[in-house]
């Protein structure tokens, strides 16, 4: 009879390395109680600007950055992008237009595509900035993060951010850059999709309604 071999314990999984502790609202909570607001830009075709356009929108840019008074990081994710569902969506198009010259230019649009596709790296690009929180910002009792409560961290995190987060809003507002606040469902679905990618990305259903944890810390 032969002898099963002994097996280690699982000691860890690839959950204890997601730092994030809580989702709540739009701010993000840390293992370590730090927290943080996420902002997403929206995109500029800089390459379309006029040179005089170029020159004020690095000018703005820059005038932006040199006047914040706390820190922020800037993220910019990059990922392939699936034009897969957008090529079905221009065939379900050439197979239901009755008019040959509109079909042919389709067709041909279509091929356009796959060649742009096939001969180039086309990538999905998303830009934000972070602004972040530490505990030392609540002084002596920040220091000694076992003994905060969670709900407390919150608070005076929504007190120290929500003031920067809007102020950096309308800046980038007056530069000519859409900005969004990230809010609980996004920044699940943001993380969910960093953690279990997919050429697509996955959009997932009001976190409300999942009876399990989406994104555990184990």
């Amino acid at each position: 009879m032969a002898s099963n071999k002994p097996t280690s314990p699982v000691k860890a999984s690839t959950q204890i390395f997601v730092e994030i502790e809580e989702i709540k609202d739009d701010i993000l909570l840390m293992k370590d109680y730090s927290a943080a607001v996420v902002v997403e830009v929206g995109a500029v075709n800089f390459w379309l600007l006029s040179a005089e356009e170029q020159s004020s929108m690095i000018y703005s840019y820059s005038s932006l950055l040199n006047s914040l008074s706390f820190p922020t990081q800037i993220l910019i994710l990059s990922k392939k992008m699936d034009v897969s569902s957008y090529l079905d969506y221009l065939q379900g198009k050439i197979n239901r237009q009755s008019v040959e010259l509109m079909k042919n230019r389709l067709l041909s649009y279509k091929e356009f595509i796959k060649t742009v596709v096939k001969k180039n790296t086309v990538l999905e690009k998303r830009f934000f900035f972070v602004v972040p929180f530490s505990t030392l910002e609540m002084g002596v009792s920040g220091v000694n993060t076992k003994s905060l409560n969670k709900e407390y961290v919150v608070s005076r995190a929504k007190t120290s951010l929500y003031p920067k987060r809007d102020h950096l809003v309308r800046l980038l507002s007056k530069i000519g850059l859409r900005a969004s606040v990230l809010q609980r469902q996004e920044l699940v679905e943001l993380f969910f999709n960093l953690y279990n990618s997919s050429p697509t990305g996955k959009r997932l259903a009001p976190i409300e309604s999942y009876t399990d944890v989406v994104l555990t810390t184990g």
